[in-house]
């Protein structure tokens, strides 16, 4: 972009995004700042004073916690974003999903968030990508298939040893055009890799005729391979210059706009969002002092991370207890992480315990999330820190909306899905801390030691 034209074109970031939890939210925002975009995560949707604090974006985001919402909730919590992307001028709005689509028609309906978004939009059409590629996410003919844990075996979304028994919205139907329309999404039309295999031209006309023939409500786009995304972006890039575009997915549809969008010229502005953008591959540096992680998460391949976690004091969390909003266990596991951390201690609290396998489908799983947002609200008041990590997806969301932060920006790759992240506060204790936020099924099996210890 030539410098007249950039002085003449209309401010305001090109992409909008709502992720429906924090650490899928952060993962977009990793995609996005590696991608060479300016991108800042509110945490709640911003007004226009903390707009033109930030300075100019690319990509804007705003994390929330739809996942975990009835239809009912979600409307409320969507309406705000679809108001803010027509007032930005943004060409696409994009509802980040896991890369599972975990969902059900009563919590965290995507067919309810459509409903509520495309009013905002000018295209009648939805775009869906199904696929994440470098989280071992895969859609072919419209089914989705997943890896288990970094780098492990692929299943069919229906099959996956965790995901189909998720407690709260386990995966019983691989093919995402059925899943889709038990939410209310009659009328998805698949679009198969093999016309992304063979460029944006025969990807065009593929998305011409399912647009047309009968004409789609939505439209879902195959990802068998990474290369895919740049014929998905290019399409999805163009369409969206005539007319604005909902598009629904995992943090591969930030990764494929990204490769359509012309890169910002180099910028000497003081904001968040600039300062992440010429930090974006950076390695992980040693935390300065000690790190807590709040493992909230009860998957397998958290609990590999925390068996692999050398360098922590391990506190056992009362999962139940918490669960129940037992005031007592609440303080008494606060205190406890706090002794240990005023020695200079790491400390891993952890409710997966033993017996935990064995409970956990009798929990209330976001009861347990919130409790374990309290638990750390309560030891951060105490005991300021410099880095720490949450693992779990509605934990991550709860633990992050219970401090007194309104942004966050990206720091570094921790590697599947995990980002590393800067707090932006007004409360100086809380301002600069690092914070790494990862799902249940995300990271390396050395996750918390690179927290640790940094990694290149």
């Amino acid at each position: 972009m030539s410098p007249e034209k950039q002085s003449t074109a209309k401010p305001g970031p090109a992409v909008v995004y709502y992720g429906d939890d924090f650490t899928g939210a952060t993962d977009t925002l990793g995609t996005a700042a590696r991608a060479g975009l300016r991108a800042l995560l509110f945490l709640k949707t911003p007004d226009a004073a903390r707009l033109g604090h930030v300075g100019p974006l690319d990509v804007l985001g705003i994390a929330g916690a739809a996942r975990a919402m009835t239809p009912d909730a979600m409307q409320a919590e969507l309406r705000p974003v679809a108001t803010l992307f027509r007032s930005l001028g943004a060409r696409v709005l994009h509802y980040k999903t896991c890369s599972t689509f975990d969902s059900a028609p009563h919590i965290g309906s995507i067919g309810a968030a459509v409903r509520v978004l495309r009013a905002a939009v000018e295209q009648p059409w939805t775009a869906i990508v199904g696929g994440q590629p470098n989280l071992g996410r895969y859609c072919l003919f419209g089914n989705l298939f997943a890896a288990a844990g970094s780098g492990g075996e692929v299943f069919r979304i229906d099959r996956h040893p965790t995901m189909s028994r998720h407690p709260v919205t386990p995966m019983d139907e691989a093919d995402l055009r059925l899943h889709l329309a038990k939410q209310g999404l009659a009328d998805v039309c698949s679009v198969p890799y093999t016309a992304a295999s063979r460029g944006g031209e025969a990807l065009a006309t593929a998305l011409r005729q399912a647009l047309h023939s009968p004409p789609a409500d939505a439209v879902l786009f195959d990802v068998a391979d990474a290369s895919q995304l740049a014929a998905i972006g290019e399409v999805l890039w163009a369409r969206a210059q005539a007319s604005t575009l909902l598009a629904v997915g995992p943090s591969s549809v930030v990764d494929a706009l990204a490769m359509a969008m012309a890169m910002p010229a180099p910028r000497e502005e003081n904001n968040a969002a600039s300062t992440a953008h010429a930090h974006a591959h950076a390695g992980v540096a040693p935390a300065q002092g000690p790190v807590l992680v709040l493992a909230g998460s009860l998957s397998p391949v958290t609990a590999r991370q925390v068996a692999a976690a050398q360098s922590f004091d391990i506190v056992w969390l009362d999962a139940q207890k918490l669960a129940q909003r037992d005031a007592a266990a609440l303080a008494d596991h606060a205190d406890a992480i706090a002794r240990s951390l005023a020695l200079g201690h790491n400390v891993l609290a952890c409710t997966r315990s033993p017996n935990a396998s064995q409970q956990g489908n009798a929990l209330d799983a976001q009861a347990l999330a919130r409790a374990g947002g309290d638990l750390l609200a309560k030891v951060l008041a105490t005991t300021p820190l410099k880095r720490i990590g949450v693992a779990g997806g509605d934990t991550s969301s709860h633990g992050v909306q219970a401090l007194d932060a309104w942004a966050l920006s990206y720091v570094a790759d921790m590697g599947a899905g995990a980002s590393l992240c800067r707090v932006h506060s007004d409360d100086a204790r809380l301002d600069g801390m690092e914070v790494m936020l990862k799902g249940g099924q995300m990271g390396a099996v050395d996750v918390f030691e690179r927290l640790v210890h940094g990694a290149v």
